[in-house]
């Protein structure tokens, strides 16, 4: 039996997709922001985009799963954005995620700690330069979705407030 979802593709008739192509960043300095990204997280410029006699922006690859990055000069929107997190980078498991945790501590970056979320670990509340808040999943979960059932989180509002105040106490 297909699932109803409220007129929407259902099982058989959805588009094949293949995950994320890349993320895109408004960013207010393309060399403050490239620099954080390699150093917090190994990303490596990979290609540039020029408009005229202007860097407008960068392809960023990361060397081991990271999704591909773009950051694009544009200020305002930056402005805009800051604070959302517009996406969350998966992370293999909890002993990985837990390393990336203790890395960005060694880096002196605040953060929200790794907690258990809904279906997998959660690492909330890293900020990038402009204030672009980039969150961690783990791929490896303890819940996976059935289309069939709607999955309902009852802490999702707990785990989010102790992770943000957590990522505001002063770095240690």
């Amino acid at each position: 039996m297909k699932a109803d979802h409220g007129g929407c593709f259902t099982d058989g008739e959805a588009p094949r997709l293949a995950g994320v192509h890349h993320l895109k960043l408004p960013v207010r300095d393309l060399a403050r922001s490239e620099h954080w990204y390699a150093r917090t997280l190994g990303y490596r410029r990979a290609a540039e985009f020029w408009e005229g006699d202007e860097l407008a922006g960068i392809s960023m690859v990361h060397p081991d799963g990271g999704p591909e990055l773009a950051l694009r000069l544009d200020p305002a929107r930056t402005e805009a954005s800051a604070g959302f997190d517009y996406f969350s980078i998966g992370v293999p498991d909890h002993a990985a995620i837990e390393a990336l945790a203790a890395h960005l501590d060694g880096l002196g970056e605040r953060h929200g700690g790794v907690h258990r979320g809904m279906k997998a670990w959660i690492l909330p509340y890293l900020h990038d330069p402009d204030g672009h808040e980039i969150r961690f999943l783990t791929i490896e979960g303890f819940a996976s979705y059935n289309p069939d059932h709607v999955m309902r989180s009852e802490s999702s509002g707990d785990i989010l407030a102790a992770a943000k105040r957590r990522s505001e106490r002063p770095s240690t």
